[in-house]
């Protein structure tokens, strides 16, 4: 879990030091130069010390080169704000891949009731695009505020309860279908 947490940092670092020092600054250029800096040196650093980059790496740091000088040559912070839903959008067309959840369940979820297990993970697809797209809307408004509350409790909050009631019907109905089958 703690590696979970360490990779979604590593892949937020750009966006949550953007925020940072424009929140502290007011200065739109600044916080843009200093996260597109702190991306280039993420894939440096990691290139120094033999760590394997994967394409995600390499498209998040183009995003942030991209979206930064569009956000340098407007002077619009909307642009780096934007960044993060094309992270959710993508990673939402990988989970309409049938059945990839089912190699994150236990024996007893994934022999019992794949199927709900299949219509989890499509329905973690789907928020992952919702997420997206109200992060769009958030982010067009230019609001700071605004987005940071959005990206931690909302799209923070929506998954921890996604995962809370998945984890909770996905038991009842395990539960329930090992009692009928044990009384049958």
């Amino acid at each position: 879990m703690k590696d979970v947490f360490a990779r979604l940092a590593s892949d937020f670092l750009s966006a949550i030091v953007f925020l940072a020092v424009y929140l502290i600054t007011d200065n739109v250029v600044l916080a843009t130069s200093v996260a597109i800096a702190g991306a280039i040196a993420q894939v440096i650093y990691a290139r120094v010390k033999g760590q394997q980059l994967n394409y995600m790496t390499y498209a998040s740091l183009a995003l942030v080169v991209v979206l930064g000088t569009v956000t340098l040559l407007t002077n619009d912070p909307r642009f780096m704000l934007a960044k993060p839903s094309i992270a959710h959008f993508a990673i939402g067309a990988i989970m309409l891949k049938r059945g990839w959840m089912l190699r994150y369940m236990p024996p007893i979820v994934t022999e019992t009731v794949p199927e709900y297990v299949t219509a989890a993970g499509y329905a973690w697809a789907a928020l992952m695009f919702v997420i997206g797209a109200g992060m769009i809307a958030v982010a067009a408004t230019g609001d700071l505020k605004l987005w940071a509350f959005y990206i931690t409790v909302v799209a923070g909050g929506a998954k921890i309860l996604a995962f809370a009631v998945q984890y909770v019907v996905l038991r009842l109905i395990v539960t329930s279908r090992r009692r009928a089958a044990a009384r049958a």
